[in-house]
């Protein structure tokens, strides 16, 4: 399924990450690990290494975009070539209500973590991606989905965590369809998904939430896109699970996609 690859899975020390990295190492792949613990992604590096397998991790906090520049030069530096890459890493809504929180850059937090910063290194790792002739970005996004108000996007007013995070992963199915867009025709397909719903982990739990779902259904969603023979050149697809689905009809507005890319170039400072 991957012998061979290296995939790059953000949030990979805990959660679904962990089993997609692991499961995706068992395949051949080498993993590249990110997180912010660096004890929990020692013990996977230990694991997948025990099993055979190539591991190297990469610590960064999403919260800081200058610190996600920094993971995409680390990654451009120490490997050639990049074939899957999971923008997994995330954080959930907080609870019921939740206060408003910035991430260091001034940006509302879930908007942040969630979506800018794998905006961002989705487009630094381009040249890697695109050099190997084929490879995969899956937006780990979710069917919580809330329009994006382009009048106040950073949710300065009637603030709430679960609108923060509907309207932050909207935004990632957005920019999936943008880059299905920009790169059909180079051999790399992006693709996103609602893995499953309250799976069972720290996120989830935190969140008060009691989880329905199991890590594994999630992880087996994931894997699909990700390196699933069958859908070797799909592009633009979402999914609730394995099932192709519908998003928010903002999601299919162009000039609403468009607002969303100059919005996001303009607070990253990328040019393209």
């Amino acid at each position: 399924m991957a012998t061979a690859k290296t995939a790059l899975i953000t949030g990979s020390t805990d959660g679904v990450g962990r089993l997609v990295a692991a499961r995706l190492a068992a395949a051949g792949a080498t993993i590249v690990i990110h997180g912010r613990d660096e004890a929990r992604a020692d013990r996977l590096v230990a694991e997948i290494t025990r099993a055979g397998g190539r591991a190297i991790f990469y610590q960064a906090d999403f919260a800081a975009l200058d610190e996600v520049r920094g993971l995409a030069d680390a990654v451009r530096r120490d490997h050639p070539r990049l074939d899957i890459l999971v923008n997994n890493a995330g954080i959930g809504t907080g609870g019921r209500g939740g206060t408003r929180q910035t991430s260091r850059d001034g940006h509302e937090l879930r908007f942040a973590v969630n979506y800018l910063a794998g905006f961002v290194l989705t487009r630094l790792l381009l040249p890697l991606l695109q050099s190997g002739g084929a490879a995969r970005i899956v937006n780990v996004a979710s069917v919580g989905q809330q329009p994006i108000d382009f009048a106040d996007p950073m949710l300065t007013r009637g603030y709430s965590g679960t609108r923060a995070y509907c309207q932050s992963k909207l935004a990632q199915i957005m920019d999936m369809l943008d880059l299905a867009q920009a790169l059909r025709g180079s051999g790399v397909t992006a693709t996103a998904l609602h893995p499953a719903s309250y799976m069972d982990t720290t996120m989830v739990r935190r969140d008060g939430i009691a989880p329905f779902s199991t890590v594994s259904e999630g992880a087996d969603a994931i894997l699909r896109l990700a390196a699933a023979p069958e859908l070797d050149g799909k592009t633009g697809l979402y999914c609730d699970g394995t099932r192709l689905a519908r998003a928010n009809p903002q999601a299919y507005d162009a000039s609403a996609r468009e607002r969303l890319r100059a919005f996001s170039l303009r607070l990253t400072g990328l040019s393209t």
